[in-house]
C-alpha cells in the first residue's frame, strides 16, 4: 500500500505544481511590462511600439512601459532582452533588422532562434527612396546614369549597419549596378536629419515618417520599394517600374520574447495583438499611414521568421553587404 500513497502523493504534488503554473500564467500580468526598442526615438519600431504599447495596456489592464535602447544596429537593446527573465515582462520590439543581422553579424552575443521566441508580427510598410534636393537628379533613371558617371560621389544614409535602411541601399546598388557610399547613422532620425540638412545624399526610409516630409518639399522622393504603388504617394513610381525591375523591400516590426518564456504567456500576447491589429480602426488609421497590419500564429510566425533569415542570407551574400 505504501509505494500506491507513495505516488498518489507525488500525483496530488504535481497537480498542485502544475495548478500554480497555470495560475501564474493565467493571472499574467500582474505588474508593468517593459516593450524594449533597440532603435532609436522617432522611427517605425518606437512608434508603433508605443501605439502598441497603449492598446495593450487596455487589453491587459496593466501598463507596458517602451524603453528604446539603440545603438551598434539593434544588438544592444536586442541583447538586453535575450539576458532579461524569461517572464513576459520584458519584450522585444524587433524588425528584419533582426533576421539581415543573423547572416550579416554571426558573432553577436546572441541568436534570434536560440534565445527569443516569436509573439507575433506587427505590421510592414514600403520605403521610399529620397534624395536632397540638391541632388542633381528628378528621376530614378536619372540618379542611376549620375551614379554610374560619377562612381563613388554619391552616398546614401541609414539608421545603422543591417537595418532594413541599410539593406535597400545595398540591394539597390547591386541591382542598379552603381557605387553609392554607405553611412551608417545610430538611428533613424539622425539619417533622416543628414538627408535633410544635405549632409547626406539619399536614404531609404520608412514611407510611414518620411512621406509628410517629401509633401512638405525637404527631400525629393524617387520611388517605393513595393512591387506596386503605395496608396498614400500614388504619384510616386516602384522601383521595378522606374528602371530596377523586381526590386522589392519592405521593413516590418514583430514583438519577441527570451527563449523559455512560458507558452500560455506566449499565447496570450499572440491573441492580445492579433486582436489589435485586426480591429478596424487600426486598419484604417495604419492604412493612411502606409502600413499594413500582419496578423499570424505564433506557429505561423516562427516559420515566416526562419523564411525571412533565409532570403536575407541570400541578399547579404548577393550584395557583398558587410557589417563594416
Amino acid at each position: 500500500m505504501r509505494p500506491v500513497r507513495t505516488a498518489f502523493r507525488l500525483l496530488i504534488a504535481a497537480a498542485v505544481s502544475l495548478g500554480a503554473v497555470a495560475a501564474r500564467a493565467g493571472a499574467y500580468p500582474d505588474h508593468p511590462v517593459t516593450i524594449v526598442v533597440p532603435f532609436a526615438a522617432g522611427g517605425p519600431a518606437d512608434i508603433y511600439a508605443r501605439f502598441l504599447a497603449q492598446r495593450l495596456q487596455g487589453e491587459f489592464k496593466q501598463p507596458f512601459v517602451v524603453e528604446d535602447k539603440p545603438g551598434a544596429g539593434s544588438i544592444i537593446g536586442t541583447n538586453v532582452v535575450a539576458q532579461s527573465r524569461p517572464d513576459g515582462y520584458t519584450l522585444l520590439m524587433m524588425s528584419n533588422t533582426h533576421t539581415v543581422n543573423e547572416t550579416l553579424m554571426p558573432n553577436k552575443p546572441f541568436k534570434l532562434m536560440r534565445d527569443f521566441v516569436g509573439i507575433a508580427p506587427v505590421n510592414y510598410s514600403d520605403l521610399m527612396l529620397v534624395v536632397n534636393p540638391s541632388v542633381p537628379a528628378k528621376t530614378l533613371p536619372e540618379l542611376i546614369a549620375y551614379a554610374k558617371a560619377h562612381p563613388g560621389k554619391l552616398n546614401f544614409a541609414s539608421s545603422g549597419i543591417g537595418t532594413p535602411y541599410h539593406m535597400a541601399g545595398e540591394l539597390f546598388k547591386h541591382m542598379a549596378g552603381i557605387d553609392i557610399r554607405h553611412i551608417p547613422y545610430k538611428g533613424s532620425s539622425g539619417a533622416r536629419t543628414g538627408v535633410i540638412g544635405g549632409q547626406v545624399d539619399m536614404m531609404f526610409d520608412a514611407v510611414t515618417t518620411m512621406a509628410s516630409m517629401a509633401k512638405d518639399g525637404k527631400v525629393r522622393a524617387l520611388a517605393t520599394t513595393g512591387l506596386t504603388r503605395n496608396p498614400i504617394t500614388p504619384d510616386v513610381p516602384t522601383l521595378d517600374e522606374a528602371g530596377v525591375p523586381k526590386y522589392e523591400a519592405t521593413i516590418w516590426l514583430g514583438l519577441m520574447a527570451p527563449k523559455g518564456t512560458p507558452d500560455a504567456i506566449v499565447e496570450q500576447l499572440n491573441a492580445a495583438v492579433r486582436k489589435i491589429v485586426d480591429e478596424p480602426d487600426v486598419k484604417a488609421l495604419w492604412r493612411k499611414q502606409g502600413a499594413v497590419p500582419m496578423s499570424m500564429s505564433v506557429a505561423d510566425f516562427d516559420k515566416y521568421l526562419v523564411a525571412d533569415i533565409a532570403k536575407w542570407a541570400a541578399i547579404v551574400k548577393v550584395s557583398g553587404a558587410k557589417a563594416n
